[in-house]
């Protein structure tokens, strides 16, 4: 009987819709497993055969967690709002809703095509105002809460508030801003209630204020660092520059202590782990005051060597630096105004990978050395970052390579103060063993002694102290886009008020363009109902606002990891339309035991996640601090290019192998117009974009122009993408789901090669003819062979080893080593060829519905009881040995392994291949090695 994998597939994938098969209960008494994909976000050009590598493998996963008898929750759903839809909208006109649906529409019919074990039921959209109500929810607890550094841990604002009013704010040890200013119980009491609110501010752990941000002009809005790529934005290459903009930001930076410790109570990669410490970036050392002469102001700095103190030479402070403005000179200022408005253009991660430019410029201005009283020169410099510490660096060129070229460059003195170290020619950062020399009270002292003490000089002279710093900045929040979350907040006085929960959720209005109004606002500026009526607690007409009980709402919206940050939960208890997740559903789940996903999100998504989890925590909302136990990241799979050269300056093209010294630009040919051998479809070509419609091509001897190949990102941009439908209607979704696993290691970049999917669908073909005898379903009740049930049971504890071990490649060639044998033994006996059915049912479900059905079973053959590896089939009661004479192995003969040496000798004399070797003679002496050989000499 023939393998119509089509029709098997149709079939079952409607059986598991209709079953609703992988439906998982929060009420069972098996233990539970939670299996999670990372979300994906629904674009237009739908799934390429790279993006469901990680969601194979957590089916593969989640299906063999419930034939091990787990209760399995493995969820999907859509990161549905975001730029990327917003700007289809914009070129289109059409509503990011309507685009959203549609792609949403099209991952669905492929995600089901490959047959994975979603609980649909559980389904949410970031975009669905039923999810982004509780996304608004969580962001009023956090406007609501602000950060007990003592208690350490997240309360109520209502409590700070009761401190203020009992005793002012000088015993609170809490997360706020730099600069808050010292109050008593009596000037709290006696503030306004604006003056109130304006201080809260500072606390929350969601507030306004104006940071510096990744604007770009051509998207018309603020981007994060992991949305700008080699400093123009991913989405559209364009610029991107530094602005400072009233913005929400989140004060993640309060947790970065407990957001590191968390590091090691999970099962992440060490590789990710460091990325999270080095985007966190804990560093010791101290906080010190440096005056600025002639002025009020100081400028603070941190650093981790505040015991080179006494090598300051010269300071520098980031463009962007709140004091450059008030304390540059005028004969100085039109040059900084100039590097200013320079620095603006480069992004942040551009100035920090920028080791070899050395620019700065002189503010006229001079720093009071804490301990000396010397004159310090203030320069500005672009690799100080404004974000990063303090914005400000006490420059000791001795010890700090950047602080010694630009003091070189700049022509400013190097002070030597390490004993016996030559800093002429570069600085010396070493430590340990370090002794300070030229400096006061810290000559002759080494490198800790020296910082202790200059700490306590420090904090004794209230010129400073000592001090944890972390690199972690607070997260900005808003965006100015329209496709987001709105933020459920209207503004009295210029002071941002929140909407209650119970009039929940605020729901994105109508705009007639999703571009910035003409003034600059963002997009929805544009909408003409958007405002808050605080007596009917509803959106009204914006020409209804009087400030009185009408106010005008908020224009930013959210960030795409404002929903991603805690989707986990929701697919929990997905539809509550009570709490965003039932205390009872949290309790059982508890939270990710097993996380798939991309390694690019490791400083994004997966510390916001972990962020969000640890606040929700606090405050009594969830019993974990942790979202995600274990978490691997899937590599890639990588596309085969193909590129044509065009010459210079012309619409010709010249095939690869005719390139010389040509000078020829590669470009970028739809792979589906290239063939097997290399050779471009040139007319298809011509066909495929309107300027290469009059293009020459200049062609190989025999008329064939060849293209050039490479391996790299498989990408719609690349024109290299291969589409999982094709393969799916060609040779099955099993096949798909298996060779991709056979590919390679998970975690590994590997290149796709059509060629080699012919293999994987021959296997399964041989796997389906074990079942069958020609056209007739033929399994037999009889005994297994040993050799079959040896062949059985190490296919079982290989593969259970490989699952256990994400090690999916190994176990698909496992698979045909099996079958090959089975097919060799020519095996139909149910006793090998059931379990055999569920043991590949994680891998190609499909096949293993229909075998499992065949075999005579009513229920899905993912409710089969995982096959138990037993040791007895694998140990050896035979022994071949291997019959010589004289030295020389004329047969072999199967013996039993316990079989005593006298027994050995005499069955192998009575054979008849014996008596033919010895052909009547008597042999002169038999050795038998019990185990190994026998050898007769004759």
């Amino acid at each position: 009987m023939s393998y119509h994998f089509n029709k098997i597939e149709e079939k079952w994938q409607r059986y598991w819709a209709k079953n609703q098969t992988f439906k998982a209960s929060n009420d069972s008494d098996k233990p539970k497993y939670y299996v999670l994909d990372m979300f994906p976000y629904p674009s237009g050009a739908g799934l390429h055969v790279g993006h469901p590598l990680g969601y194979i493998a957590s089916d593969i996963y989640a299906r063999y967690k419930r034939h091990k008898g787990f209760n399995v929750l493995h969820p999907q759903g859509y990161d549905s709002f975001g730029l990327p839809a917003e700007q289809y909208a914009i070129q289109t006109g059409q509503h990011p809703a309507v685009t959203t649906e549609n792609n949403i529409n099209r991952y669905r019919e492929q995600l089901d095509k490959i047959g994975f074990s979603f609980d649909w039921s559980r389904e949410v959209r970031t975009s669905d105002p039923d999810y982004y109500k509780w996304t608004q929810w969580i962001f009023i607890q956090l406007f609501e809460s602000w950060y007990d550094q003592e208690a350490d841990k997240s309360r109520p604002i209502a409590e700070l508030e009761e401190i203020f009013t009992a005793e002012g704010n000088m015993r609170v040890n809490a997360a706020c801003d730099d600069g808050t200013e010292s109050f008593s119980a009596d000037e709290w009491n006696a503030f306004s209630s604006d003056e109130k609110e304006r201080i809260l501010l500072k606390y929350r752990l969601t507030y306004l204020a104006e940071a510096e941000v990744n604007w770009c002009p051509q998207l018309g809005t603020v981007l994060a660092n992991d949305e700008i790529v080699n400093g123009v934005s991913e989405r559209g290459g364009y610029p991107v520059i530094r602005k400072k903009m009233t913005q929400w930001s989140m004060r993640i930076s309060a947790f970065a202590e407990r957001l590191l410790q968390g590091l090691d109570k999970i099962d992440w990669t060490e590789s990710l782990k460091e990325s999270q410490r080095n985007w966190i970036g804990k560093s010791v050392g101290a906080h010190v005051d440096f005056k600025i002469q002639g002025t009020d102001h100081k400028v603070g700095v941190f650093t981790t060597r505040p015991d080179t103190i006494f090598g300051v030479t010269f300071m520098t402070l980031a463009p962007e630096h709140e004091l450059v403005k008030k304390i540059t000179t005028p004969e100085h200022k039109e040059e900084v105004e100039a590097y200013i408005e320079a620095s603006a253009k480069r992004s942040e991660r551009e100035r920090m990978a920028d080791v070899k430019t050395i620019s700065g410029v002189f503010t006229g201005a001079y720093a009071e050395h804490p301990f000396t009283k010397e004159s310090v020169p203030i320069w500005i410099g672009d690799y100080v970052l404004a974000g990063y510490g303090t914005g400000a660096v006490m420059a000791v060129p001795c010890g700090d390579q950047r602080d010694h070229d630009f003091a070189r460059h700049f022509d400013i003195p190097i002070k030597n103060i390490f004993e016996n170290i030559d800093v002429s020619q570069e600085a010396y950062a070493g430590k340990e063993g370090t002794v300070i020399a030229n400096s006061d009270f810290l000559s002759g002292l080494e490198y800790k002694e020296a910082l202790n003490k200059v700490i306590l000089e420090l904090e004794k002279t209230d010129q400073g102290y000592g001090k944890t710093n972390y690199r972690l900045r607070d997260a900005v929040f808003s965006r100015q886009r329209y496709w987001g979350e709105p933020f459920p907040v209207y503004y009295v006085n210029g002071l941002p008020k929140i909407i209650e929960t119970e009039h929940l959720p605020l729901r994105l209005p109508e705009v007639e363009k999703y571009l910035p109004t003409e003034t600059g606002e963002p997009p929805l500026g544009n909408a003409t109902d958007w405002a808050w009526d605080t007596n009917k607690n509803e959106v009204v007409s914006n020409d209804k606002i009087d400030d009185e009980t009408v106010f005008p709402l908020e224009l930013n919206t959210m960030p795409g990891w404002a929903g991603s940050s805690w989707y986990l939960f929701r697919y929990m208890d997905a539809g509550n339309p009570d709490r965003f997740v039932s205390e009872e559903a949290q309790k059982y789940w508890e939270n990710v035991d097993l996380y798939i996903g991309g390694s690019e999100h490791a400083t994004g998504h997966l510390l916001y996640s972990r962020f969000w989890t640890k606040f929700l925590h606090d405050l009594g909302w969830l019993t974990v601090e942790e979202p995600f136990k274990k978490l691997i990241n899937q590599g890639m799979i990588l596309g085969t290019s193909a590129f044509v050269y065009r010459l210079e300056g012309q619409n010709k093209f010249i095939s690869k192998n005719m390139i010389s010294d040509s000078e020829v630009q590669p470009i970028h040919a739809d792979v589906s117009l290239v063939n097997a051998s290399d050779e471009l479809d040139v007319e298809g070509f011509k066909k495929w974009r309107p300027e290469f419609t009059d293009a020459e091509f200049i062609t190989e001897g025999d008329g064939q122009y060849i293209v050039g190949r490479e391996v790299e990102k498989m990408s719609k941009s690349k024109y290299n993408v291969v589409n999982p439908d094709d393969i799916c209607a060609n040779y099955g979704a099993d096949t798909l789901r298996m060779y991709e696993m056979f590919l390679g290691p998970l975690d590994q970049a590997k290149p796709w090669n059509t060629a080699g999917i012919t293999g994987v669908h021959s296997f399964l073909k041989k796997l389906w003819k074990l079942y069958h005898n020609v056209e007739e379903f033929s399994v037999s009740d009889e005994k297994a062979s040993a050799d079959s049930l040896k062949t059985l049971h190490k296919t079982i504890k290989k593969v259970t080893e490989d699952i256990e071990e994400f090690s999916f490649n190994t176990s698909v060639s496992t698979f045909m080593i099996c079958v090959n044998e089975l097919t060799a033994q020519k095996c139909n006996c149910r006793e090998v060829l059931e379990p055999l059915a569920v043991l590949i049912a994680p891998y190609a479900p499909h096949i293993a519905e229909e075998l499992w059905e065949r075999l005579g079973n009513s229920e899905s053959v993912s409710t089969a009881k995982y096959p138990e590896y037993e040791e007895k089939y694998l140990v050896e009661s035979t022994k071949n040995y291997p019959v010589s004479f004289n030295g020389k192995m004329r047969f072999t003969m199967e013996l039993p392994l316990d079989m005593a040496k006298d027994e050995i000798e005499k069955s192998v004399l009575e054979d008849d291949r014996t008596k033919n070797q010895l052909s009547g003679s008597t042999p002169k002496k038999v050795i038998v090695v019990p185990g190994k050989i026998v050898n007769i000499v004759i």
